[in-house]
């Protein structure tokens, strides 16, 4: 029912959000989506969908980090990454009063938290088995004696124990320890969205993402409560970035797998 409610929603919020061209804010948007001066852009690393490192350079990439710099460029202010291990820590720095913005998977216990536009990507949840895994498919995860890692503060580590009626959770509290983890035999499998697994994949050589899925995530972009005024505005920026192909063109130069 949630997941029906929340598309529901969505849909009546794209069909709300028409295509726009930049719009200049006024002075009180401005000060009501970065009340500091600055857009303070909450992102969890390792993660396409949000942020990673370019492999020569060290580059900063990725969806969220590179509509949170647009997203401060439209309001005209400096764009100021806030870059946390986890989505979890993300939204911890959200509570904290750390960060004005967030481009995270929009679920009905974040929204009790933050205020969410319409949807900008979806990405499939799924799972990462390591070399020589005897599991095929995520329909074979659920089994007595399979051990699935998950991230704190993920949504992954508040759905799955729901889902999961035989397999048991290993909470973990870093990506950084996945792949050694799933190499030493610590889980027998690793689940969040496909663009974090495929990222993972290609960092443990024989490791599989599993074909089928157990979810869907609906990225969007997130505010906190108490700054209603700044939400249609930033709906406005989403539509604009859908239909100019900044969404898409910031997928492909994240090298973002697993979306629908």
């Amino acid at each position: 029912m949630k997941t029906c409610f929340f598309a529901l929603a969505s849909l009546a919020l794209l069909a709300g959000a028409s295509p726009a061209q930049e719009i200049r804010p006024t002075p009180e948007i401005r000060a009501v989506l970065a009340p500091t001066g600055s857009l303070r852009v909450g992102l969890y690393a390792g993660n396409p969908s949000s942020v990673v490192s370019e492999p020569v350079g060290g580059r900063a990439t990725g969806v969220g980090y590179e509509l949170g710099r647009e997203l401060a460029r439209w309001l005209e202010v400096p764009f100021e990454p806030v870059i946390r291990p986890n989505n979890g820590a993300v939204m911890e720095a959200v509570r904290l009063g750390q960060v004005d913005v967030v481009f995270t998977n929009a679920t009905p216990a974040r929204a009790k938290e933050i205020d969410f536009t319409q949807p900008y990507l979806e990405v499939e949840a799924g799972y990462l088995v390591a070399p020589r895994s005897a599991l095929t498919s995520a329909a074979d995860v659920d089994k007595t004696g399979v051990r699935v890692g998950v991230m704190d503060g993920s949504t992954s580590a508040v759905t799955l124990p729901e889902l999961l009626t035989h397999a048991s959770i290993v909470r973990i509290p870093s990506v950084d320890r996945v792949a050694d983890m799933l190499a030493r035999g610590d889980v027998d499998a690793f689940a969040t969205n496909k663009s974090i697994l495929f990222e993972l994949s290609d960092t443990l050589p024989g490791s599989r993402v599993l074909a089928g899925r157990y979810g869907v995530e609906q990225l969007a972009v997130g505010i906190p409560k108490g700054r209603d005024a700044g939400l249609d505005y930033v709906r406005r920026f989403i539509a604009a970035v859908m239909s100019n192909g900044l969404v898409t063109g910031a997928v492909k130069r994240a090298g973002l797998r697993g979306t629908i």
